[in-house]
């Protein structure tokens, strides 16, 4: 029988398989619903479906029910966790190559090359999509150009997207107003990343074909019928937001340099 030592460690044991490779790689960029991944990889759904099962039971994938049909599922990957597992797996081959999380790095100085542009989609644009919009601009220093707009803004901001941005955060945005897609109409963007599954359906084309992506996050303005009640919520969807921000800085300085 082996020892513990010889068996690999349980990331590398799902990472290593070409198929749950590819599907890592897919769902590092964006959120998708399984028939989306059946596209994209070409592999019949009964076989995705049982390595993402894998890959969930390992920790490395999350699921979640769309908000705009609760038939569907959005795959989410956990980044972080995948940080850990690799670091754990470098650790367990050597005790010389544990290392800690790399830095994200900013996007690249906007003095050398143009600032990225990047537009954040939802459907009041009153909570998450300004939510991001704020920490983007937040973790660069203003060094990307950082917008959001929603298909159907509401007349103000949720109380609470404020709040909880001034207090984990110390950013200030009560004097922003939610803005409609026709307000950004025509404009150029580098990265177009939705946060609603509603609004994804509907996000119009922008010139120059912007990269796309996905970031499934529940309504936070839905867990209660009073700011006090959803609080805990919008902190949980700021603290989900940030870290994905984090996770996008890399990408963004990557396709600038």
């Amino acid at each position: 029988m082996a020892s513990s030592s010889q068996i690999p460690p349980a990331f590398v044991r799902l990472a290593a398989h070409p198929l749950r490779w590819r599907l890592l790689t897919e769902l590092a960029e964006s959120d998708y619903r399984v028939r989306e991944l059946v596209t994209r990889v070409g592999e019949p759904q009964s076989l995705l479906s049982y390595h993402l099962r894998l890959l969930r039971d390992g920790g490395l994938v999350t699921a979640t029910r769309s908000s705009f049909d609760g038939r569907d599922t959005y795959y989410h990957l956990d980044l972080d966790r995948c940080a850990d597992a690799l670091a754990d797996a470098g650790a367990a081959l050597h005790p010389a190559l544990r290392r800690g999380p790399a830095p994200c790095a900013p996007p690249v100085d906007p003095g050398r090359s143009p600032r990225v542009r990047v537009l954040f989609v939802c459907t009041g644009n009153s909570a998450r999509s300004p939510i991001a919009e704020a920490l983007l601009r937040h973790r660069t220093g203003g060094r990307a150009e950082s917008v959001s707009a929603g298909s159907r803004p509401k007349p103000r901001l949720h109380p609470n997207a404020v709040r909880v941005l001034h207090d984990d955060f110390g950013i200030d945005i009560a004097g922003q107003r939610p803005r409609h897609f026709e307000t950004v109409a025509g404009r150029r963007f580098d990265y177009v990343i939705s946060l609603c599954d509603r609004a994804r359906e509907v996000v119009p084309d922008f010139p120059e074909h912007p990269r796309r992506a996905h970031w499934s996050i529940p309504d936070p303005a839905a867990a209660g019928d009073t700011d006090q009640a959803s609080y805990p919520a919008f902190h949980h969807a700021a603290a989900d937001i940030d870290t994905r921000i984090r996770h996008l800085l890399p990408v963004l300085s990557a396709n600038r340099s």
